[in-house]
């Protein structure tokens, strides 16, 4: 019998402390606004994206429905234990047999029923109003190919091909500039995600998902491969940058430009074609035109390497050459064997790539 009171003691502190977690979690975040602040932390509930925004009016209300449902089931359960607690003397004595109620068990079949019949519609509804979405003009379209373990993105309309960093412009009261995204594989299944501009969505192989996003306010919002793909998906990560739309503009116009030849970088440029870099990478405006790698034409515009495994710094730059096992254990990026001036050649002349 002590050991059943332990229990119960047990049991009413654990759902005392399941209950104010799930406070903690309704709480925080719960008043923050579409139009808020962009603190770079992966809150998904800080939306800054209308299909985000309604993907967490959605979630509250699933949040609150489900609170309900567990404080008076919980509620119940405490009472019960305590109401009905071992007492001394209660070995000599049998409690009441008492036949359940009809009404009852009426009440907790059919409530249900309605509580998951509701949750149903107000979930597709949502789900409806975002997957059935139509480009407005002027929205901007693009194509994110995930690799192991890179996203190759590609902007049909502006001509534009980068990696691991998709630039859309921010919308804004005046002007809506929504993007919109064709999901597709090149091997595996992924899954794009951003949590504060839009909820996941499974890349596939053979397949094409689309997706939105409509960012409010400018910044380097941060996401991630969210399917298991193999040996380096912890390091799969995506950085959305969303520009003023002036911002975005003149972006735009730096990345349609070809590769920059500057003189001071001619060995190196030598050495970097000479080499078996060609065969996976292009950089437009020379005669290296790979499709396996990321286009390299600006690299050095991009704020890391190997997708977000290191900053885009000159020493990471070297050692991603020299040996990219070192930063990416088991990417498909080889080490070439090079010596160290044809690495400090091909370095130098990537640093221009701006």
């Amino acid at each position: 019998m002590r050991l059943l009171s332990h229990l119960n003691q047990r049991t009413l502190r654990a759902v005392i402390a399941f209950v104010f977690s799930l406070f903690c979690v309704i709480a925080f975040g719960h008043f923050q606004p579409g139009f808020g602040k962009n603190e770079g932390v992966t809150n998904i509930f800080s939306p800054l994206s209308q299909p985000a925004q309604e993907i967490k009016e959605t979630s509250y209300l699933v949040l609150v429905v489900c609170a309900v449902i567990f404080i008076i089931v919980g509620g119940l359960l405490v009472y019960s234990l305590v109401r009905f607690r071992h007492r001394a003397g209660d070995e000599a004595t049998e409690p009441p047999q008492i036949y359940g109620s009809n009404q009852i068990e009426l009440a907790w079949t059919v409530l249900p029923i309605l509580i998951v019949f509701v949750l149903i519609l107000v979930t597709s509804r949502t789900i409806a109003d975002i997957q059935n979405r139509k480009p407005p003009r002027g929205a901007v379209q693009a194509t994110v190919v995930g690799h192991q373990w890179w996203w190759e993105i590609r902007y049909p309309e502006l001509g534009i091909v980068t990696a691991n960093e998709l630039h859309v412009p921010a919308t804004t009261e005046d002007k809506r500039q929504p993007a919109f995204l064709n999901l597709q594989s090149a091997d595996v299944a992924h899954s794009f995600w951003v949590p504060q501009l839009a909820g996941k969505t499974d890349v596939i192989p053979n397949r094409e998902n689309r997706m939105w996003i409509e960012p409010t306010i400018p910044g380097t919002y941060l996401g991630n491969c969210a399917e298991y793909c193999g040996t380096q998906h912890a390091r799969m990560l995506i950085r959305v940058v969303v520009h003023t739309p002036e911002e975005f503009d003149r972006w735009v116009r730096e990345q349609q430009q070809p590769a920059l030849m500057a003189a001071d970088a001619a060995e190196g440029r030598k050495a970097f074609l000479a080499n078996s870099c060609v065969n996976c990478h292009t950089v437009r405006g020379t005669t290296a035109d790979g499709k396996f790698g990321p286009d390299l034409t600006h690299l050095m515009s991009r704020e890391t390497l190997a997708a977000g495994a290191a900053p885009n710094t000159p020493e990471n730059l070297r050692l991603w050459v020299r040996d990219p096992q070192r930063i990416k254990l088991g990417c498909l990026m080889p080490n070439m064997q090079m010596t160290d001036r044809e690495v400090d050649q091909i370095v130098a002349y990537l640093q221009t790539l701006k």
